[in-house]
Order: C-alpha cells, then structure tokens, then sequence
C-alpha cells in the first residue's frame, strides 16, 4: 500500500472550498427557516372584559322585553376594544342576540320577549366577548333580572 503525504497532496483539498460554500448556503437557509418560525409565533394573546350600563332590571311578570344594554368591551389597560363580537343570552338561555362593538368598545342591544328559568324569581344575563388576538371573555352573571 502507498502511502500520500498529506501535507503535499493536493487531491484531498479538490472540491473542498465548493462543498464549504454550498454546507454554508443551506445552513443559513436553515436557521433563516427556524428564526422566521420563531418569530411569526403568534404571540400571547392579551385580555379583555366588558362591563355593562345597567347592572340589574325587572321584568314584569318574570317575561317581556330587556331594556336597551350598552356593553364596553376594553383590554387589560382600558383601552377600548373595537371589532369584538359580543353575544348576550336571556336567563332561560333560550334566545340571544349578538354584534360587534364600534370604535369606542360599545355595543348596544336589546333582548325581547326574554323569561326568566321555570320556577325562578330571578336569573341573569350571559355574555360572551372574542376577538382576535385576545382570550374569550364570559360571564355567567353579567346583568341581574329580577321578576317584579
């Protein structure tokens, strides 16, 4: 077997500098690949809550028309959040109605011919708020009704 001086063999460096290039090439292309996943991650989504204007009603004989709710939806810095989707619900969950808030957060509606859960003096009103780049916001009990 003959053996080759590698320090004056050439042959072992033929090709060498193209193949760095090209190892080069699709490392960057690589770490340009796992940098922009990174960096387009959606992130954290913030918070966001509504109040509403009228924090109770009556309704006469436990059934009738809701008066007109303003509902401010805002985020975590009270800033108001326009373009959410908010959906309320009766007491009895049987009817709702929904929309989007304008640019100062609000959103008005009135729930009609609503009625109280079967055999309660009392129930409440549900919201439901969502909008991208936040977390859902619900309340089970945002708006009192009581039957007068």
């Amino acid at each position: 077997m003959h053996r080759k001086n590698l320090l004056t063999d050439g042959s072992a460096a033929l090709g060498l500098p193209v193949r760095m290039v090209v190892l080069t090439t699709i490392g960057m292309i690589g770490m340009y690949v796992i940098l922009n996943a990174v960096l387009s991650a959606p992130l954290v989504p913030g918070t966001i809550y509504a109040t509403a204007d009228n924090g109770s009603f009556t309704l006469s004989g436990g059934q009738g028309d809701s008066p007109l709710l303003r509902v401010q939806v805002l985020d975590s810095e009270d800033v108001p959040v326009e373009g959410a989707n908010v959906v309320l619900w009766c007491p009895s969950r049987q009817k709702a109605v929904g929309g989007v808030t304008g640019p100062e957060g609000i959103f008005e509606a009135t729930l009609t011919n609503i009625s109280l859960p079967a055999g309660k003096n009392e129930g409440y009103i549900a919201v439901r708020v969502m909008q991208e780049g936040y977390m859902d916001y619900s309340d089970e009990f945002f708006v009192k009704v009581r039957s007068g």
